[in-house]
């Protein structure tokens, strides 16, 4: 499954099997050992980039509720994407490797001061959701309404985001909804490496604890900094990549949706492949 070239660059095989192929590297041994995977995996978020704007669709969509329920033929092709398996490096400190719940990680992330935001944030935002989702939403940071509550996507994104979940037949109970950074960045500016830094352990501990059986990255910086590429999203968008062995589906944020409404269009394609993805690893 490690895809990854002598310099540690992710590339993208031109093979595109189908979805039993899918199912059958999701029930493998080497995605169960999630904790073997993440010992040996690493992930370099010092080469972050600015968000790039994807271009805009040229197929409006006007409203993100479905006309006819996502397909789930087992036999449906999809292209692989990047792989994100690196060697050698920690991916946990010790601190938060010793965290065995979601509540706890709530807990030191309230608590957190790996990095300057804490200063200018209200509260932590966590993240919030089913302990054993097998669907993951991750976002960029939180915003003002997220900083004020201490809840992810609770703003008009997330009204728009518990649309696009309905849309696929599941409610925000059922996932687990959480943001790369844990604090709102001062004016809602992009995230920094160095912020980055200080809070992926905490997410790649969520991951590690849920297991779900997808990801679904919503934006540019939220793909970026979880595959460690600079791609642009149009480029990333309609593959299924790996992030240490789990199905990782990217699509646009809710916040850009409201901006362009004519990027709901691929969003709903990006989340029924979600969605085919979610039903194909339940058959196996």
């Amino acid at each position: 499954m490690r895809l990854l070239g002598a310099a540690g660059r992710p590339t993208l095989p031109p093979h595109r099997p189908s979805l039993r192929e899918l199912a059958e590297e999701i029930s493998s041994e080497e995605v169960q050992d999630w904790r073997t995977s993440l010992r040996q995996a690493g992930v370099n978020v010092d080469a972050m980039v600015t968000a790039a704007k994807p271009a805009a669709p040229t197929e409006p969509f006007e409203s993100i509720e479905p006309t006819a329920p996502p397909e789930t033929s087992s036999d449906m092709a999809f292209k692989k994407g990047i792989v994100v398996a690196a060697e050698e490096a920690e991916l946990i400190p010790s601190a938060i490797d010793k965290l065995d719940s979601l509540d706890e990680i709530a807990k030191k992330v309230n608590k957190c001061t790996r990095c300057p935001l804490y200063e200018t944030a209200t509260q932590g935002v966590p993240g919030e959701g089913n302990a054993k989702a097998k669907l993951v939403c991750v976002g960029e940071a939180p915003g003002a309404k997220e900083d004020e509550t201490g809840r992810p996507f609770v703003g008009q994104a997330g009204q728009l985001l518990t649309k696009i979940l309905a849309a696929i037949d599941l409610t925000r109970e059922q996932v687990f909804i959480c943001n790369v950074l844990k604090h709102r960045p001062p004016g809602n500016r992009n995230p920094r490496p160095e912020e980055v830094a200080a809070c992926s352990p905490y997410l790649i501990r969520q991951l590690e604890l849920i297991k779900p059986k997808v990801i679904v990255a919503f934006g540019t910086f939220a793909a970026q900094t979880l595959l460690n590429s600079k791609t642009p999203i149009g480029q990333l968008r309609g593959l299924v990549h790996q992030y240490h062995g789990i199905p990782l589906v990217v699509t646009y944020h809710p916040a850009a949706l409201l901006r362009n409404p004519g990027w709901k269009r691929p969003t709903w394609e990006d989340v029924k492949l979600a969605r085919r993805i979610l039903d194909s690893s339940a058959r196996s």
